[in-house]
């Protein structure tokens, strides 16, 4: 039930959060996936990380507290498109090639973070879990 939930803003910045990403990094990483939501190890807070590359193997590495989609545009693809919190599955699903999320870093910095290919993929795959939603409901 928590994953079709939105979660909450993240008000207080501080060792909590800082331990929140780094065990969430820690559970991505041991699941070999490219992205995680808090709201996918139980906690409801608007946070994500990711470690994944574009369609050019650049690696995109880091996390985003409070993101927001604020442009997702470009070619629609319906590529495959998996999720830790439904293993074994994968689905042909459509999002757009290019995205840019608007969010904080840990310490509450802004930061912005524009994505095409798989890496705009696992963006707005990831903004839909903290809005409560899985691909599988595109």
């Amino acid at each position: 039930p928590l994953l079709h939930r939105a979660c909450e803003d993240v008000t207080e910045f501080g060792p909590s959060l800082a331990r929140l990403v780094e065990d969430m990094f820690a559970t991505m990483y041991a699941a070999q996936g490219v992205g995680l939501a808090a709201n996918q190890i139980g906690v409801p807070l608007k946070v994500f990380v990711y470690d994944c590359p574009d369609d050019d193997d650049v690696r995109h590495l880091g996390h985003v507290v409070n993101p927001e989609l604020v442009e997702a545009d470009g070619l629609t693809v319906r590529g495959p498109e998996g999720c830790l919190s439904l293993p074994g599955l994968e689905a042909g699903t459509e999002r757009f090639d290019r995205a840019v999320v608007e969010g904080l870093t840990m310490t509450g910095k802004p930061v912005r973070i524009t994505g095409t290919g798989w890496f705009a993929r696992c963006l707005q795959h990831e903004c839909d879990h903290l809005e409560g939603r899985v691909y599988t409901d595109r």
